[in-house]
C-alpha cells in the first residue's frame, strides 16, 4: 500500500482523492493546498464517506508542497484558490519539489498542463518516464463509450492517440466482437462519431478522477493493462520531448513502455501533425 500526495484540493484534486479512497488501494492521501483549511475539510468529508462506500483510507490535509516529498506519487491537480497548477507557477511548483529531492512520478491531472509536462521534461530535465498526463485518458474511456452506443456493442477497441485538444482515433485498425469496426460501420458514421469528440475536452474533474486513479495505482502498484495516458515521447512516431496521448505500459513509478497502435498512413500523419502543433 502506497502513499499518495495530491498538489491541490480543488475539484480536480477532491474529485481524485475520492475516487482512489473509494478504490482502497493506497494506503495515505494527502491533500496539499495553501487553503489547508479547506483541504482538511475536503480530506474529512472524503473520510466520512469511507463507512458508507465501504473503504478506510488515511487521508489528511497540507499546507506546503515540500510536504508531498517523500510521497510514492504526486498528483498535479488544482488549488483551492487559483485553479490548476500550470505555466510558470507550476514550473516553479516542479523546480522547488526537484530541489528538494523529489524522485516520485508526477502525474498531470489537469486539462491545461501539457505545456508544463513539456517543460518539465525540457527545462527542469526530470525524467520522461516519471511524468504522466491523466486529464486526456477520459477522452479515450468518452469514445469508446460513443462507439458503443453508436453500434450498441460493449467491448470497442479503439485507439485515441495525439495531443488534446487535436486528438486522432484510430478507427482503421479498431476491433468489437473479433470484427474490424471499418467492416460493419459506414465511413460518415465514423466521421460524426470523431466530430462529437470536440464536445468532450476539457473533462471534468469526475471524468478526469477515474483514469487518474488508475494511472496512480499502476505507479505505485504495476499494472497488467494498458493505459492511455499523456507522456513524454521518446523517439516514437519520430519525435522526442514532447508530450502525447499513446498507450502506455505502467509499473515501478515510471512509464515502462510507450506502445504506438496500428495507424493507418492518414491517422499516423494526423498524429504527427497534431503533435507538432506546440
Amino acid at each position: 500500500m502506497s502513499d499518495v500526495a495530491i498538489l491541490g484540493a480543488g475539484p480536480i484534486g477532491a474529485a481524485v482523492a475520492h475516487k482512489l479512497a473509494q478504490r482502497a488501494r493506497v494506503r495515505r492521501i494527502r491533500l496539499v493546498d495553501a487553503n489547508v483549511n479547506v483541504a482538511a475539510g475536503k480530506a474529512l468529508d472524503i473520510r466520512q464517506s469511507g463507512p458508507v462506500d465501504g473503504f478506510d483510507t488515511s487521508l489528511g490535509a497540507a499546507s506546503g508542497p515540500l510536504d508531498a516529498v517523500g510521497a510514492d506519487a504526486i498528483v498535479l491537480a488544482d488549488q483551492v484558490d487559483g485553479g490548476e497548477w500550470q505555466g510558470e507557477a507550476g514550473l516553479a511548483l516542479l523546480r522547488q519539489l526537484a530541489a528538494a529531492g523529489n524522485r516520485a512520478p508526477i502525474v498531470f491531472a489537469g486539462p491545461n498542463q501539457v505545456w508544463l509536462m513539456d517543460a518539465a521534461a525540457s527545462e527542469l530535465k526530470l525524467p520522461g518516464d516519471r511524468l504522466i498526463g491523466t486529464a486526456a485518458s477520459a477522452v479515450a474511456t468518452a469514445i469508446r463509450a460513443i462507439a458503443g452506443v453508436e453500434l450498441d456493442l460493449s467491448g470497442v477497441d479503439v485507439s485515441v492517440v495525439g495531443r488534446p485538444p487535436s486528438f486522432v482515433i484510430g478507427w482503421s485498425a479498431a476491433t468489437v466482437g473479433g470484427s474490424l469496426v471499418t467492416e460493419i460501420v459506414s465511413s460518415h458514421r465514423l466521421l460524426a462519431m470523431s466530430g462529437a469528440l470536440g464536445r468532450f475536452w476539457p473533462p471534468g474533474p469526475q471524468a478526469i478522477a477515474a483514469p487518474t486513479a488508475r494511472v496512480v495505482e499502476a505507479l505505485c502498484s504495476g499494472s497488467r493493462q494498458r493505459h492511455y495516458a499523456m507522456t513524454i515521447l521518446d523517439g516514437e512516431l519520430g519525435i522526442r520531448g514532447a508530450a502525447a496521448m499513446l498507450p502506455l505500459e505502467i509499473g515501478h513509478g515510471r512509464v515502462i513502455r510507450r506502445v504506438v497502435p496500428s495507424l493507418s498512413p492518414q491517422e499516423r500523419t494526423e498524429t504527427i501533425s497534431s503533435i507538432g502543433k506546440m
